[in-house]
Formats: structure tokens, sequence, C-alpha cells
């Protein structure tokens, strides 16, 4: 089910960029960027100036639609950027748009509107309202927008039913499972129909079983809603999962972005290899990689665009023709066939 357009609605999809984004820490932030514009490691400026740079010359684009994921171990300065960009900090210098209007040149009011209306976050911790039942959790931004009770308890429970919570608007939060209560924020976060998304390693604290129930649910709503996203972790394999394109982050700044088959295959410095010399290819990259357009020949089972090369291989090895590839909702977008799997065991060898 997806989630009612009203006429006037805003659309549901936006370009976000990021030009020369800075973010320093601390009490001499000139004196920071000049010696971080240098090239001066981040531990020298810390010693010298007493600042951090915790996000140095990010620049990149997110077009309409795609999932852009940046990833990076503690401390690589990825949870801050998403909250540069998303302006719950300021950042230091640079320039953050969404659909070309300057969020960084936006005065507190019209800042204001723009989240209330434009953009949602869900974060690692749930940050429900424990008082208050999941109907009015998931309605809470239409209730800052002013929407009248009625009609924001109608949306969320249409939400509740995208979000797989359907029968749960009257609990608690605190009467849900963990995997329920993230549910209930990205319920939350849907709600107000953002046309961007930002998740802050939405998933990490869930069991592994609950994690990869929520990213494939993630996956579904965006196959039907096709939201513009930015999303950050730590795990690789969610990474490659989820993104359309994925940013390595190191110290503050990017060190490639590419597709899953861009890093994995032509890795550009020493840190992206480190994070993919141990990855099996046919467990992370999916059909969706390997696919191509169905030319019309004979196709025989069909396999999820979201699964894996290995689980694609054992059904491969038990058909006479290539494999129909469908999403999730059982529509045929492509085929796989044993020289495109062929390829990608060529390069475990």
């Amino acid at each position: 089910m997806a989630i009612e357009q009203t006429e006037d609605a805003a659309p549901t999809t936006a370009s976000l960029s990021a030009v020369g984004v800075f973010k320093v820490f601390g009490p001499k932030p000139d004196k920071a960027l000049q010696m971080a514009a240098a090239g001066e490691p981040r531990d020298e400026i810390l010693r010298a100036t007493g600042n951090t740079v915790a996000v140095r010359d990010v620049s990149f684009e997110v077009t309409p639609g795609e999932t852009f994921v940046v990833m990076g171990l503690s401390g690589s300065g990825k949870s801050t950027l998403v909250r540069c960009i998303a302006r719950l900090t300021d950042v230091t210098r640079g320039r953050v748009t969404i659909n070309d209007r300057d969020l960084t040149a936006m005065d507190d009011q019209e800042l204001r509107e723009v989240r209330r209306k434009q953009m949602s976050m869900v974060f690692q911790h749930f940050g429900l309202f424990p008082h208050r039942r999941v109907i009015d959790n998931v309605a809470y931004g239409l209730e800052i927008q002013g929407v009248p009770r009625e009609e924001r308890h109608k949306k969320a429970l249409e939400v509740l039913d995208v979000v797989g919570l359907d029968g749960w608007g009257d609990h608690y939060p605190q009467q849900l499972s963990g995997g329920m209560q993230q549910r209930v924020g990205l319920g939350r976060a849907l709600a107000v129909e953002p046309e961007v998304l930002f998740f802050d390693e939405p998933f990490s604290a869930l069991d592994p079983l609950i994690r990869r129930e929520m990213q494939d649910e993630l996956l579904r709503l965006q196959a039907d809603m096709h939201r513009t996203i930015m999303f950050i972790t730590h795990d690789f394999d969610e990474a490659i999962k989820l993104g359309d394109r994925i940013a390595i982050m190191k110290d503050g700044e990017f060190d490639q972005i590419g597709t899953a088959l861009e890093l994995l295959a032509n890795p550009a410095t020493d840190y992206v290899r480190e994070f993919t010399e141990d990855v099996s290819r046919i467990k992370v990259l999916t059909a969706w990689h390997v696919m191509r357009p169905h030319a019309g020949e004979a196709i025989g089972p069909r396999v999820g665009v979201n699964q894996s090369i290995d689980e694609i291989l054992v059904v491969l090895l038990g058909a006479e023709d290539a494999v129909g590839v469908e999403d999730l909702s059982g529509e045929l977008v492509g085929v796989v066939d044993r020289e495109a799997v062929i390829g990608v065991l060529d390069t475990e060898s």
C-alpha cells in the first residue's frame, strides 16, 4: 500500500547536494580551516589549535529517488556529516541544498518549514515518546504542522499499515519489540511525506535477524515510494545491500564514492581496499548488480532483485535457461544468466 498523495502535496523526491562542507569543533575554526585546506592531518590540527575537524571539504550530490549511503568506522565523521546536511548542526564552511534551495542560507523560520515539510530523520535510538500511543508518535510531525487530530490520525493509520504495524496504534512504545519500535520511528518519518529521508545508523542496535528484516522493509518501501535517502552505517554489507551509491569516509573526508561494484572491483585507496578485500562478492552482490534487461528469451524460475549471487547460483544450477529477476512487487525487471554469475566467480579466484 502506498501512502496517498494529496493534489497539493509536495513532490515525493528531491535532489540533495553538498559543496565543500567543513565542520570544525573548537575555539579557533579559522586557523583550523586554514590548516585543513593546506592538507594538515586531523591530529596535527587538534594539537596546534585545539580544534577538531570533524568534516573536511565534503562534496556530493544525491539524485531524486537515490539511496546514498555514507559508511565509515567510529570517529570517521559520518554522523556529524548527516547532522550538517540535515542542518541539525551548522556547517563551519560550505553549502547544502535541497532542490537548489540553500539550507545554509536559511533563517530559523525557513529552516523550520523545510524540516516540517520536506525532510525527516530516523536515528539509531528510536526517540519515541513513551507516554504517547503509537498512533500519536507517528502523527507527531503532522501535529507540529497543525494538522487537525482526525486528519493526522487517519494519515498515521495509513502509515502504520505501510510499515507493518496495522492494529498497533493504541499500544505504547514500551509494549513493542525493538524492531517494532524502529518501525514506529520509520512511520513517524514517513507520515509527513518528506522529500528527503536521513537515516543515522537506524538498525545498528537491533538483533541481526530483526536488522535484516528492517533492511528488507526499507528496500520494499523505497521501491514503492522512491524517496531521496541519505543513509549512515558502519556496516559494509548493509551499505552494499541498501545503497545505490556508497561513500567511504575516513577522518572526516570521502575516500571514494561509487556503486558497490565500483568499490569492490576498483578500490581507489588502500583504506577502501581494506574494507573490501575480505568481502566475498557472491555473498554481498545481488541480482540487481548483475542482471541485464529481458530480451524476450525464455526464462526459468525467478529470483528476487535483492537475493545474493550465492543464492542465485543454486537456482541457476537447476534451471535450463536464464533466471528472471523480479522486484518486491513481483514484476519482472531483468534477467541473470550463467555468464553474469561466472564473471563474478572469476573475480573471486
